[in-house]
C-alpha cells in the first residue's frame, strides 16, 4: 500500500509506504499546520518523478506534501530539500511559487526527506482546458502570453541575493548539463539506444558560451503551472522545481519551445499539454518573439537548447521507464509504459534538430 495509517501497518508490505498518516499528522501538528484527523491522496502527473500528495485535515485546512520516489535513487536526483530551498529563496523576490510551510531534511520520518506547502486551488492544464479557456481563443492567447511573462520574471531574479547565491556554481552551466546527463544515461539506460549517445556527443562538441546567469527552472512548460478558477488566464504558481538551478536562461526557452505543441503543428514528442495545439495559442516562433521582446535577450542558437531539452527528457524518462519495468512505481504510474517508444522518439527528434 502507498498510504498507511500507522507504521506497523507496513511491516508485511513488499515495498515501504509513501505516506504514514499518523507520522505526517504529528509533523503537521508540531509545525502548527491544521488540526484533527488527516486524509491524503496522490495528485499530479504520474510517471515516477517526485510525488505530490494532497493533505486534508479535519479543520478544513489543506496542504501538499512533496517527496521523492522510493529509494534507491540516482545520485543528486530527486533532491526535495534543495528544491524547497530554491523556492524559499525565490518567494521574497515576488516569483510565483507555492508557499512552503515546513521541511523535513532527513529520512527520520518517512525514510526520505519531504516538504509541505500550502495548497493552491486551481487547475494544472494538460489534456483539457477549464472555462473560459475552453471556449475563448483570445483567453488562451492571454494565458500563453502570461506563461512567457512568468518565465521572464523568473529570469530577472537577482541571483546575487543570499538565498540564490548559494546555488551559484563556477564554469559553464551548459557544459555541466551535458556532462551530468551523459553520466545519468549510463545509470538510467535499460536498453541500447545509440541515438541518445550520438546526440549527447554532438551537444558536448558544440557547447555554446553561457549567457549571464539567471535562475533556470529546468522543466518549464504549461503542465507545471497552476491557474486559478478566478483568473484562469494567469499563472498563479510555478510548480516542480526539481531541476531548478542557476544557469543559462536559454535552457528554459529551449525546453518550453521543444515541449510545446503549436496550432497546426505536430504534437510535441514529450506528449505534454497537447491543448496548446488549439486555436488561440501562439506558435513556437511567437513564444520566442515575446520572450526576446520582454527580456531583452537574444536566445540564439536556440536549436542547441531545444535538442538539449529533448535529450535530457529522454534520459530522465528512461529512468522512469526503468522503474516501471522493474515494478518500482505505484499503481497510478501506468502511463510510464509510454516511454518504451517515447524515449527513442525524444532522442530522434533531438537528432533531427541539430543533424546529429
Amino acid at each position: 500500500m502507498d498510504i498507511v495509517e500507522q507504521r506497523a501497518s507496513a511491516h508485511d508490505a513488499t515495498r515501504p509506504p509513501l505516506l504514514i498518516l499518523d507520522t505526517i499528522r504529528s509533523f503537521l501538528d508540531e509545525n502548527g499546520l491544521g488540526s484533527g484527523a488527516l486524509q491524503a491522496h496522490r495528485i499530479g502527473e504520474g510517471g515516477g518523478s517526485n510525488f505530490s500528495f494532497l493533505l486534508e485535515r479535519e479543520d478544513g485546512t489543506r496542504y501538499v506534501l512533496r517527496r521523492p520516489p522510493r529509494p534507491p535513487l540516482p545520485p543528486s536526483a530527486h533532491d526535495v530539500v534543495r528544491e524547497s530551498r530554491l523556492q524559499l529563496a525565490l518567494a521574497p523576490l515576488g516569483i510565483r511559487v507555492p508557499n512552503i510551510r515546513a521541511v523535513c531534511e532527513n529520512g527520520s520520518l518517512l525514510g526520505v526527506p519531504f516538504y509541505v506547502m500550502d495548497y493552491i486551488g486551481g487547475d494544472v492544464i494538460t489534456t483539457a482546458l477549464p472555462p473560459p479557456l475552453d471556449e475563448d481563443p483570445a483567453a488562451r492567447r492571454r494565458l500563453a502570453d502570461d506563461l512567457v511573462d512568468t518565465l521572464v520574471e523568473i529570469h530577472a531574479a537577482d541571483v546575487r541575493v543570499p538565498g540564490l547565491a548559494a546555488f551559484l556554481r563556477p564554469g559553464n552551466y551548459n557544459e555541466r548539463q551535458v556532462r551530468r546527463f551523459s553520466q545519468l544515461w549510463e545509470l538510467n539506460q535499460t536498453r541500447d539506444l545509440p541515438t541518445v549517445v550520438d546526440v549527447g556527443r554532438w551537444l558536448a562538441s558544440n557547447v555554446p558560451d553561457q549567457l549571464p546567469a539567471s535562475v533556470v527552472h529546468g522543466d518549464y512548460r504549461l503542465g507545471n503551472m497552476i491557474v486559478t478558477r478566478e483568473k484562469p488566464e494567469r499563472v498563479a504558481a510555478v510548480l516542480d522545481w526539481e531541476m531548478g538551478a542557476i544557469g543559462d536562461p536559454r535552457a528554459d526557452v529551449g525546453y518550453l519551445v521543444a515541449t510545446y505543441s503549436e496550432p497546426g503543428g505536430r504534437e510535441n514528442p514529450l506528449g505534454t499539454s497537447p491543448v496548446t495545439g488549439m486555436e488561440g495559442f501562439p506558435t513556437r516562433d511567437e513564444l520566442v518573439e515575446r520572450y526576446e521582446g520582454r527580456s531583452g535577450r537574444n536566445v540564439a542558437p536556440l536549436a542547441w537548447f531545444e535538442a538539449l531539452a529533448l535529450w535530457k527528457a529522454a534520459v530522465f524518462c528512461e529512468a522512469i521507464f526503468g522503474r516501471y519495468v522493474r515494478g518500482e512505481l505505484t499503481a497510478d504510474d501506468g502511463r510510464a509504459s509510454r516511454f518504451e517508444t517515447g524515449v527513442p522518439l525524444l532522442a530522434e527528434t533531438a537528432a533531427e534538430l541539430v543533424g546529429a
